[in-house]
Formats: structure tokens, sequence, C-alpha cells
């Protein structure tokens, strides 16, 4: 019998949570009709994520769940989470969400589980919104690559991060568009989607390498979104850096490709070969299932099957079962 299929990666939002981000998201985010029909946000006149229909309706998700043979899924908000509009705001936004993936895990206990989005930049918000999400039913917390343009890293998230790796919770590190996305020329070809994201969840998860950060929070699970962006492919220089350069060794004892042994990685990559490097660099117990449905360019029946078509035991830990045992599921 094949192992359970979990979701790590995939997205619900309310209508509630884009009026609010309507109202008070500007000048920096907007909504905007793109080529095609559909009103994507933009952030600094750069256009990074579209929500579609399916993102506000459960009832279509448990049916497409159905589907495609998925048993789980553990839904999180996608960006730009709930980093704007002040204190009282980013607050409010965040409990929309949680509350709504609360209350969808209440409504299909066996099929629904969800990360928390919390107001970041405030922490002292941050962290009653973490203690009311866990006792709510969260499994995990999401953030965004970068909150507002400042690393993961920075001094003035560790108390946040001391409580999640005290709690031993699993974080998805899920990308937004780059600082710089306007001097970046993002907006052509809407180029965050194949490339700002993925340089984001790199850089991001790169400085914590170079940090210290596992050294420092040594229980973090972090998932970083889309197979670990180009972190597999890269892993080598970053060793050859860190091996001739000396401040990139400054703050770590070992290479990071040792690091990346602590990292999680999502399967959500277009190629087999992505998904064969992924566990290359990662390891079979890291690598986890996820579809980014129901983004225009989600794909869980192409995810499942390059997932499907790995040797048996490999198969069944990247299904499901990593998933399970880092959620305590």
């Amino acid at each position: 019998m094949a192992a359970p299929v979990i979701d790590v990666h995939t997205h619900m939002l309310t209508r509630e949570w884009v009026e609010l981000l309507s109202l008070h998201g500007g000048p920096t985010y907007e909504l905007r009709e793109v080529r095609g029909g559909l009103k994507a946000i933009h952030m600094d006149g750069s256009p990074f994520m579209t929500p579609v229909p399916a993102m506000f309706d459960w009832e279509l998700r448990i049916a497409t769940m159905d589907k495609h043979g998925l048993d789980l899924s553990i839904t999180s908000l996608s960006c730009p989470n709930v980093y704007w509009g002040g204190p009282e705001v980013s607050l409010k936004a965040a409990r929309i969400m949680n509350d709504d993936m609360a209350k969808a895990q209440k409504q299909w206990p066996d099929r629904i589980r969800w990360f928390a989005s919390l107001p970041w930049q405030h922490a002292d918000l941050a962290l009653e919104e973490l203690k009311r999400a866990c006792d709510a039913g969260a499994v995990g917390v999401m953030v965004l690559a970068n909150i507002g343009g400042k690393a993961l890293t920075d001094p003035c998230f560790d108390p946040i991060w001391k409580v999640i790796d005290e709690r031993k919770l699993p974080v998805l590190v899920h990308p937004t568009a780059p600082p710089g996305s306007r001097e970046l020329g993002m907006h052509e070809f809407q180029l965050t989607a194949p490339i700002g994201f993925t340089f984001d969840t790199s850089l991001a998860v790169a400085r914590c390498i170079y940090d210290g950060f596992f050294d420092r929070f040594p229980n973090l699970k972090l998932i970083a979104s889309h197979g670990g962006g180009a972190l597999p492919y890269l892993v080598g220089r970053l060793d050859i850096c860190w091996r001739n350069i000396p401040a990139a060794s400054a703050k770590t004892k070992r290479p990071p490709s040792d690091y990346m042994r602590h990292v999680y990685v999502d399967s959500v990559v277009f190629q087999q070969s992505v998904l064969a490097l992924a566990l290359e660099v990662c390891g079979e117990e890291n690598v986890l299932y996820g579809s980014d449905y129901p983004h225009t360019i989600g794909d869980i029946p192409g995810c499942l099957s390059r997932v499907d078509a790995l040797p048996g035991a490999v198969r069944d830990k990247v299904r499901g079962l990593n998933a399970r045992r880092i959620f305590r599921l």
C-alpha cells in the first residue's frame, strides 16, 4: 500500500484578506489587471501573485484532492502575506486567514492542516498570534523569504524564531518579489514567477546558512519552497566560497552542504532531474510533496507523478512519511 500524499505547499485566500490588501497595501501593493484578464497583485509595479477562483473555494479544494489522490493538505497564505498596513491591519489580516484555515480544519479534520501567518514585523503581536494560532490547530508557521525587505536573520525577528524553535514547528519559507524588483525589471514577462521567486528563496536560505542560523536555532525545520530555489544547483559554489572567502565562513564551522542536510525542500519542481538533485543535496528524509495548487503554475498531477517515479522507499517518504514525521501528524 502506497504512503499517504501530504501536500505541504498549497495556498488559500479569503475575499476579506484581498479587500484589506486593496485598502491598506498601497503604495507598495496594488491589484491591477494583467494579460489574460485576471487581476494580479503588483509590488512596486511588478505583478507577482495572481489570485485565482480556486484559492477561495474550500469545497473545490476537497474535490480536487479527491480527484488526484491527495490525502491531506497543509494550507498557507501566499505572498505578500500580512506584512503591510501597520500593526493593527497586519494583525487583522493574519487573524482573518488563520481563523479561516482553522474553520476549514474543523470542517474537514482528516483532510486539512495549516501554517499560521504572523505579523512578523511586530514581534509582540506576532508572538501573541502564534500562540493563538497554535491553540486553534496550526501545525507550522509561514514566513516570506524577506519581510518587507528585511532578512529572516535580522535580530529583530529573534524573539519569534526562539519560540518557534522551542515549539519545534516546521516553517514554510515562501518567496515573494525580491527587494529591488523595479530595478531588476521584474515587470517584464512577469519575471518574478520564473526567476524572482527562486532568487528570493535562495538568498534567504543561503544567508541563514552563512549566518549560523541553524546553530543558534537547532530545532528549526525550514521548508524552502520550490525545491529550495536554486540552492541544490548552487551548493557546490556555496561550499567553495566558504572555503576560500573568509567572510563566508566567519560564523560557521561546517560547509554549507552540511547545513543543506538540515533544510527541507518541497517537490514543486518541473523536471525529474531537479527532484533527483534535491534528494541528492538535502537527503531523502528532507524532501516533501508539494503542488503549489491552485496558483496558475501549480501542478498537482505533475509534481505527484515525478514523486511516484522515485524508487519505492524514497517515493513513500516524499509522498507523505517525511511530512507526517516533521509535522507530528
